[in-house]
């Protein structure tokens, strides 16, 4: 697979070599889109709590009384059919929303993401990526310059300039290839892989 080499104006000077096995898969949809859910769920905390009619603060005296009132049965204001009452089935802090990926689904998830991409044009390599400092707004104006306003950085090594000058930017995030995920994958519009990444990710997804 055949990838663009860009420089620093965002052209493609030439062709960069990536591996078949990571750059040259299928597409499965099916299992992208289980890698991505998974991944999603797994980043849940289920913190989230509701009470049950024990719970509720209310009084256990009866609304009104059995008979002659025209109105159904009532025994206290916690049922969970007056409003202000406890939930059936409430959703409880200990809630767990995890979903196991197995290493092999998960390597060739993240494999056929990257030759979608590559597939759709929205994979491209750089010789690498630096700032002198660590400045925002010398970064913005380098992605400007190459005409890029979402992009998706997996770099080698991301130096203490290059994280503090990309961490404010909205559409534009800078990671090593470990910290890589589906989702980002999937949201932004052009990914950047340095030519150092590429090693990584063959060894990793390969």
């Amino acid at each position: 697979m055949q990838l663009e080499l860009l420089n620093d104006q965002g052209q493609a000077t030439s062709k960069f070599e990536a591996p078949e096995t990571v750059f040259g898969r299928e597409y499965n949809e099916d299992l992208v889109h289980q890698v991505v859910v998974a991944f999603q769920a797994n980043a849940r905390q289920g913190t989230r709590a509701q009470k049950d009619r024990e719970q509720v603060k209310h009084s256990t005296k009866k609304p009104f009384k059995q008979k002659g009132t025209g109105r159904a049965r009532a025994g206290m204001t916690s049922s969970p059919l007056w409003r202000g009452g406890g939930r059936i089935f409430p959703n409880m802090p200990n809630e767990n929303f995890t979903q196991k990926i197995n290493k092999k689904m998960y390597r060739a998830g993240m494999a056929s993401i990257f030759s979608q991409l590559a597939r759709e044009g929205r994979l491209a390599v750089v010789d690498s990526l630096t700032v002198d400092s660590p400045k925002t707004k010398a970064l913005a104006a380098k992605f400007k310059a190459m005409n890029l306003d979402s992009v998706l950085v997996i770099a080698d090594e991301v130096d203490e300039n290059l994280y503090l000058a990309s961490r404010n930017l909205v559409n534009i995030l800078v990671v090593e290839p470990r910290y890589a995920d589906p989702v980002s994958l999937v949201h932004y519009r052009k990914v950047l892989v340095t030519k150092a990444a590429m090693d990584t990710l063959k060894e990793m997804f390969a």
